[in-house]
């Protein structure tokens, strides 16, 4: 997401960053930079034209070269900028209403509307804690209501029945008073969408807003569209007030300039963008993160909630209390870790989020650890005896060559994993001396280039 804006950005401010004094011409020549930058992500004009009028009034005449890093400086009057434009906060849902609390989704056809309602779910279902019921009233769209009840399957969260020959009015009527009925904390309703905004569908979406009495009307938003989405936003505001706004397919090859003006059109909040197709790959939308992100600086908190979100923690208290133990960190230890980095999807899940002029790219080759890298090393450590995975010391020739042999790898892929392995171990010994402050600093040394 804005990965061509920021390119642009970046380059544009480390010129500026580097100055030890800043003038007006040099900050005007950066501001130009940026309106061009902005322009060329799509960003509607007018939100261009009222940014920039505010960087150049904060920014000329205010004296920043008072600054130890005017250049700096600079830089944070265009973040601040930039979060007031995408706006001051985040805004979760709002779940504080008597049960069931009704959460309406609506969009255009093809926007990923049935795919996003269903990882709002699981994220509703995963961070709150909720009893959820999900039900789909797009009686138009063949197979709509089945591709819904498969993905509340798989989630595993209940899904209300409901079929083409009902009105999408009585299936509304009803899902809500079986959500009462049965105590259910949240109902999520899915409507049907439209290749084009007309009367008709508006007043069933009216109707149905009505009747359920929503405490959220989220618009689901295709960053895709690009301008259009502007104008397509502003008819839905208009008609039904929506409280805020779920932008999707943010991963795609668009220039995501609607990110930025989404907000500042329609004065509703983005709330979640869509950042895959995965059903776990829906985000928060953190103005000041994605400020972060957009300026090319390290998004760290972001990539550690992703991390917490999919790793077992069960796990990780489990060797740590082995360690405080005085337990050795042996082989079977570190398939468990290689196990949960799979989940994850290997370091190359994390690096594509960070900005490619990070000081953590510099050697890029360190990071290298995706799915096939780590399915080999799991694969060799499978192809071990008990004995050698308590103690690897003992692995020598014969050994290496049977492991190999029954793992389909080569001798030397054994030798890299058992490097690999003593690094680690090694700095699992110093967590236990030294404290993980001082472990930070090595920790890109146990990452293996391959196995």
């Amino acid at each position: 997401m804005f990965k061509n804006l920021t390119q642009r950005l970046s380059q544009s401010f480390q010129k500026i960053i580097r100055k030890g004094r800043l003038t007006e011409e040099n900050i005007k020549k950066s501001i130009r930079e940026v309106r061009k930058a902005l322009l060329e992500a799509d960003v509607t004009l007018s939100v261009v034209k009222k940014f920039i009028e505010n960087v150049k009034n904060k920014s000329i005449g205010n004296e920043i070269n008072k600054s130890l890093t005017p250049g700096q400086e600079f830089l944070k009057i265009v973040k601040n900028e930039l979060i007031h434009t995408i706006g001051e906060k985040n805004n979760s849902l709002n779940l504080s209403i008597a049960p069931p609390a009704v959460i309406l989704l609506i969009g255009l056809q093809g926007a990923g509307k049935t795919t996003s309602l269903a990882k709002l779910g699981k994220w509703i279902k995963d961070k709150h804690k909720k009893k959820i019921l999900i039900v789909s009233t797009d009686i138009y769209r063949a197979a709509a209501i089945k591709q819904l009840q498969i993905l509340c399957k798989q989630i595993e969260i209940d899904f209300f029945p409901s079929n083409e020959n009902q009105t999408p009015i009585e299936i509304t009527i009803q899902a809500k008073e079986y959500a009462k009925l049965k105590l259910y904390d949240v109902l999520l309703i899915d409507t049907a969408g439209r290749l084009h905004i007309d009367k008709k569908m508006m007043n069933e979406i009216q109707q149905i807003q009505n009747l359920s009495k929503p405490i959220e009307t989220l618009l689901i938003v295709d960053s895709m569209m690009g301008q259009d989405a502007i104008n397509m936003a502003k008819i839905f505001n208009n008609d039904l007030s929506i409280s805020g706004i779920i932008l999707t397919k943010t991963d795609g090859d668009s220039r995501n300039g609607i990110a930025l003006s989404m907000r500042y059109i329609t004065g509703k909040p983005i709330k979640f963008i869509g950042t895959g197709e995965k059903i776990t790959e829906l985000e928060l939308f953190h103005p000041n993160k994605i400020a972060e992100r957009i300026l090319g600086m390290n998004d760290v908190m972001s990539l550690i909630e992703d991390i917490e979100a999919k790793v077992d923690q069960s796990q990780i208290q489990k060797l740590t209390k082995k360690l405080k133990k005085g337990h050795d960190f042996n082989l079977n230890d570190f398939l468990i870790q290689i196990k949960e980095m799979k989940k994850i999807g290997g370091l190359n899940y994390f690096i594509d989020k960070l900005p490619k002029n990070n000081q953590l790219l510099n050697n890029a080759s360190l990071l290298n650890t995706d799915q096939n890298t780590l399915n080999k090393a799991e694969a060799m450590i499978f192809s071990m005896t008990p004995k050698e995975r308590k103690n690897p010391i003992i692995i020598k020739g014969s050994r290496k060559r049977r492991i190999a042999l029954g793992s389909g790898t080569e001798i030397q892929d054994i030798n890299k994993l058992l490097k690999n392995f003593d690094s680690i171990k090694r700095i699992m010994k110093k967590i236990k001396t030294s404290g993980i402050s001082k472990v930070i600093r090595e920790i890109k040394n146990i990452i293996p280039k391959n196995f």
